[in-house]
């Protein structure tokens, strides 16, 4: 089945000032997760999570400036699926991924 790699990144227009959800929406987001991780547990080759501190490595050594990644995107997930559209009903049903400020980039990954 073909493999497909799930950005979570900042829309341009995203307002960075969004409120922190409260408590009890974490509860409830975290509920939502788990049921949303349930239901395409066959799907989810490697659920990712969020990016931490990465470095660059190129042929010529430079002092930058570069674009941190962890700016760019804010998350990854691989997902299984018979298809691109698949793909996205995964990517698309996980709570908290797709969300005003935010979206999730679907890519295939070519096989060998």
């Amino acid at each position: 089945m073909p493999k497909y790699l799930c950005l979570q990144r900042s829309l341009p227009e995203a307002d960075s000032r969004a409120d922190k959800p409260s408590p009890t929406e974490m509860q409830a987001m975290y509920a939502a997760f788990n049921a949303w991780r349930e239901k395409f547990q066959s799907n989810l080759t490697d659920p990712g999570g969020r990016l931490g501190a990465g470095q660059l490595v190129t042929a010529q050594p430079s002092d930058g400036p570069f674009v941190e990644v962890k700016e760019l995107v804010g998350g990854y997930m691989i997902v299984s699926a018979a298809s691109m559209a698949e793909a996205i009903e995964v990517a698309r049903a996980c709570p908290g991924l797709v969300r005003p400020g935010s979206g999730v980039e679907v890519i295939e990954i070519a096989g060998p």
